[in-house]
């Protein structure tokens, strides 16, 4: 049986918020529309199973644990190097 697609929204204003949230996440069907929205607002996109996996496990609106920082500063490094090259 093939796995079903996960994926997550993060947040983060360094003037507001100490560490970036996750603000949207789910799996099936509910995956597949965070990333309609996501490519309907031209919102970069990163695939990484494995991430996906640990940021599922965090409530919504909750900031990502310390443990987590590193992969989630590569993810918005990805995302500064996509939007810089427009």
């Amino acid at each position: 049986m093939p796995s079903r697609k996960k994926a997550a929204a993060l947040r983060y204003d360094a003037k507001k918020e100490s560490a970036p949230r996750v603000v949207a996440k789910g799996e099936g069907k509910v995956a597949e529309n965070i990333i309609k929205i996501a490519e309907l607002h031209k919102l970069p996109i990163r695939k990484d199973e494995d991430l996906i996996e640990l940021l599922s496990k965090i409530e919504l609106d909750k900031e990502v644990p310390e443990a987590l920082y590193k992969a989630v500063a590569e993810v918005f490094s990805f995302i500064y190097k996509v939007t810089n090259k427009k």
